[in-house]
C-alpha cells in the first residue's frame, strides 16, 4: 500500500493544575517517518483512554513515563504493521503498544506485543483482554485474595476495570456490590454486569444506601475512586478486610487531593491495604488471560465499550472520561481495521 506523507499527531503542550482541558493538547500535521533497519511502521487503529494518563500529566509525578511538554500524548493502541524491517513482525500483523495519540508510529519493537486475536475483536485487547481486565484479575486474585461468600465492593462499577472485577468476583462465588454515578449506571451494573446491588454515590443518601447494600459489611474493597467514596467504604469494613487500591480517579483533577476521615478503620479492623501497579505482576498475565477468555466465551463476562470516532475527538473524550460519560472501556477509533 502507498503510505501518506503526513499524519495527524496530538501533543501535550500546556501544564495542568486541576481539571484537564482542551488547552493541554495541540493537534498538528507532521511527516510520516519511514522505518530504518530494526524498526517497523504501524498504523494506529484503536486508542485506549485511561485515567492513569492524567497522572502522567502531573509535574514531578512519581509514576511510569511522566509526560513532558511537547511529547506526543501517551496512550496504548491496537495497530497494524504496514512496513517492517524488524524480525518477528510482518505487514498486516496486529500489535499492541504505547504508540500514542497519532495515526502512525515508528517502533523498534520494545514493549510491543504481536497479538493473535483468537476470535476476539481487536478492541477487546485494550479492555477486557488488556490491562483493565488483567488489573481486575490481579487485584481480586493476587492482592485481595477474594474468597467465596465474601462481599466485594467495587467502585467505578461500570468502568472497564470495574466490569471485569464484577465478573471475576461472581466466578469466585463472591457477592459483588458496585458504586457508580447515577441511577442509569446503577441499573446497568445490576441488569447487565451482574452486580447484586449498586449504590449511586451522587445520591444524598449514599452512605445509608451503601450500608443497606452491605448488610454483612465489606470483606474486600476494589478501590478505583478514592475521596468520599473510599471514605464511605472504609466505614463498612469487616475485621481482616482487604483493600486492593487500584486507582483514585476522583483525585486526579483536583489541585489539592482530599483527605480521609475514616482512616482509623484500617487500624480498628486489622485491614490490609495494598496499592498495586500491573507492571509488577507480569508473571500472572497468562493465567489471567486464560480465565478472562473463558468468561467471555461463556457469556459470564459481557464488557461494555464506548468508542468515539476520530483522533481529533480524543481530547474531548479524555475529558469526558473523568465526567463518567463512558460505559465500560473508553476508546477512540483512529482508522479502519483492514
Amino acid at each position: 500500500m502507498s503510505l501518506p506523507s503526513a499524519h495527524q499527531v496530538i501533543r501535550f503542550v500546556a501544564p495542568v493544575t486541576g481539571a484537564v482541558g482542551l488547552a493541554q493538547f495541540a493537534q498538528a500535521t507532521e511527516p510520516v517517518r519511514e522505518p530504518a533497519e530494526g524498526q517497523m511502521l504501524v498504523r494506529n487503529v484503536l486508542l485506549s483512554l485511561d485515567p492513569s494518563q492524567r497522572r502522567q500529566m502531573m509535574p514531578g509525578v512519581e509514576y511510569a513515563e511522566p509526560l513532558r511538554l511537547g511529547d506526543v500524548m501517551i496512550g496504548r493502541t491496537m495497530a497494524r504493521v504496514v512496513d517492517s524491517r524488524l524480525p518477528g513482525f510482518s505487514p498486516g500483523d496486529w500489535v499492541r503498544g504505547k504508540f500514542g495519540w497519532q495515526e502512525y508510529a515508528v517502533s523498534n519493537g520494545m514493549h510491543v506485543e504481536r497479538i493473535a486475536l483468537d476470535g476476539f475483536a481487536p478492541s477487546r485487547y485494550l479492555g477486557a483482554l488488556g490491562n483493565p481486565g488483567i488489573t481486575a484479575w490481579v487485584g481480586l486474585e493476587v492482592i485481595a485474595q477474594a474468597r467465596a461468600g465474601e462481599t466485594v465492593v467495587i467502585s467505578a462499577a461500570c468502568g472497564a476495570v470495574g466490569g471485569a472485577a464484577a465478573a471475576i468476583a461472581r466466578a469466585r462465588g463472591c457477592h459483588p456490590v458496585g458504586i457508580a454515578g447515577g441511577a442509569r449506571k446503577c441499573r446497568h451494573a445490576v441488569e447487565q454486569l451482574g452486580y447484586e446491588a449498586c449504590v449511586d454515590y451522587r445520591a444524598p443518601d449514599f452512605v445509608a444506601a451503601l450500608r443497606a447494600a452491605t448488610p454483612m459489611g465489606v470483606d474486600v474493597d476494589f478501590e478505583n475512586v478514592g475521596g468520599e467514596v473510599f471514605d464511605a467504604v472504609l466505614g463498612r469494613l469487616n475485621d481482616h478486610a482487604r483493600i486492593a487500591l487500584c486507582g483514585l480517579v476522583s483525585q486526579y483533577n483536583l489541585a489539592e487531593p482530599d483527605g480521609l476521615r475514616n482512616v482509623a478503620a484500617l487500624l480498628n479492623h486489622n485491614v490490609r491495604l495494598q496499592g498495586f501497579r500491573l507492571a509488577q505482576y507480569a508473571r500472572h498475565r497468562a493465567e489471567a488471560l486464560g480465565e478472562l477468555k473463558a468468561l467471555l466465551r461463556s457469556g459470564a463476562y459481557r464488557p461494555d465499550e464506548t468508542i468515539v470516532d476520530g483522533l481529533d475527538q480524543a481530547p474531548q473524550a479524555f475529558m469526558d472520561l473523568f465526567r463518567g460519560v463512558n460505559m465500560g472501556k473508553m476508546l477512540v477509533r483512529i482508522g479502519p481495521e483492514a
